[in-house]
């Protein structure tokens, strides 16, 4: 059974999606502040958060930098902040989606149902986005039966946002990510860094693009079927 939890001050958007989401067979965990959640997550078995940002004790933001550093798994931050700014605090504290409120249920649905999917690719050791595999076991990439070896850092960069598809990553996250908080250079090295991946790809492949999302950093897209 896959459990998740809503983290919601508001008992009405509770109400909505626990209707919804059990009609699906999901087992559901409330809580009502952001300090309950997190007594939750740390006694139950948690798949998926939905996560409101103004809550009391703990908002949305600490709770989500809490579930990345602690937990492995996804987030959907639920909130009437609707400007970039918020947008953009959600997503460098770790959300993997954003939707703003009101929301129509049935799309909060649509989208939980698609992380647990990219998900369960995440967990496993290959990363296939149609024709390219992405080995993280080998340090190999295959393309269309092609055998690519990158240099490690290109690798672990294009694992990370494969792995995550549609997910923005700011280069200062990157940067954390990849090459380590003590990393002495700038974020200029992502830049360089997807510039390469770009090159390498752009010729062999359309199964996936490298973005870039203006103010904000870069995100891996996966063509569309």
């Amino acid at each position: 059974m896959i459990h998740l939890l809503i983290a919601d001050d508001d008992i009405h958007i509770r109400k909505l999606l626990r209707h919804y989401l059990q009609q699906e067979g999901y087992v559901l965990f409330e809580a009502e502040n952001g300090d309950v959640a997190s007594a939750i997550l740390e006694k139950e078995r948690i798949h998926l958060a939905l996560v409101d940002i103004m809550m009391p004790y703990k908002d949305g933001y600490e709770l989500c930098e809490e579930i990345r550093k602690y937990y492995d798994i996804p987030v959907i931050i639920l909130s009437a902040k609707d400007q970039i700014i918020d947008k953009e605090r959600g997503f460098v504290a770790g959300t993997d989606d954003y939707l703003v409120k009101p929301f129509e249920p049935k799309e909060v649905l649509f989208r939980v149902k698609a992380l647990l999917r990219r998900y369960k690719m995440i967990s496993s050791e290959q990363i296939v986005l149609h024709h390219t595999v992405i080995d993280r076991k080998s340090y190999e990439v295959k393309c269309h039966d092609h055998t690519i070896m990158l240099p490690l850092k290109e690798f672990t960069l294009l694992a990370q946002l494969a792995s995550y598809p549609g997910r923005i990553f700011t280069r200062e996250e990157l940067i954390e990510l990849i090459w380590g908080a003590d990393f002495e250079g700038d974020v200029r090295t992502v830049d360089v860094h997807i510039k390469r991946l770009r090159e390498r790809f752009s010729k062999r492949t359309d199964d996936f693009s490298i973005v870039t999302v203006r103010g904000m950093g870069y995100k891996l897209e996966v063509r569309k079927v």
